[in-house]
Parts: structure tokens; sequence; C-alpha cells
């Protein structure tokens, strides 16, 4: 599903116009990820978790030339599914 596909869903099952359900999406992202920029995990009961990682610096390895770079330290985020959407997804 693209963001276009998200946003009309979001507008036809709210009963909402599509100019306000974009605003609604961006204003989440938004939040969200200014949310875990702090360090601040995000929960959504029943849905999950977006979670703020480090990722500590190392070496990595080119798989096509088999060259070692340097890998800097980076922050990144995962998501940890709740029970509602997994149950949903294995039913």
């Amino acid at each position: 599903m693209t963001k276009a596909e998200l946003v009309s869903a979001m507008a036809e099952k709210a009963g909402i116009t599509k100019s306000q359900a974009k605003d609604a999406l961006e204003a989440f992202v938004d939040s969200v990820t200014g949310s875990l920029k702090g360090g601040q995990e995000v929960r959504l009961v029943g849905f999950g978790s977006f979670v703020p990682v480090s990722r500590a610096a190392g070496v990595a390895r080119n798989p096509r030339t088999g060259e070692s770079v340097n890998r800097p330290a980076s922050q990144t985020a995962r998501f940890r599914i709740g029970e509602g959407l997994k149950n949903a997804l294995n039913s």
C-alpha cells in the first residue's frame, strides 16, 4: 500500500476528505518521528510499538568487492508488533 492509497483508505473509513486524511497522516508521522528522535518509544496498544535503537559504529563488508568499510554509529527505529495486530494477521 502506498501513501496515496493509505490516505484514500483513511479518508473513506473516517468519512473525511483526502486532504484532511493526508494532514492527519503527516501529523502522525511527524509526531512519531519527533518522539523517536527524542529517544522515546511510541506505543499504540493493540497495534504495536515504535522503538528507537542506537547502532554502534563498526566495520561492514561490501558484498560486491569484499572490501571492509567503517560504518558510523547511527540511530534507527524498530517496530514491535502488538498482540491485537498479531492475532488479526493470524486469524
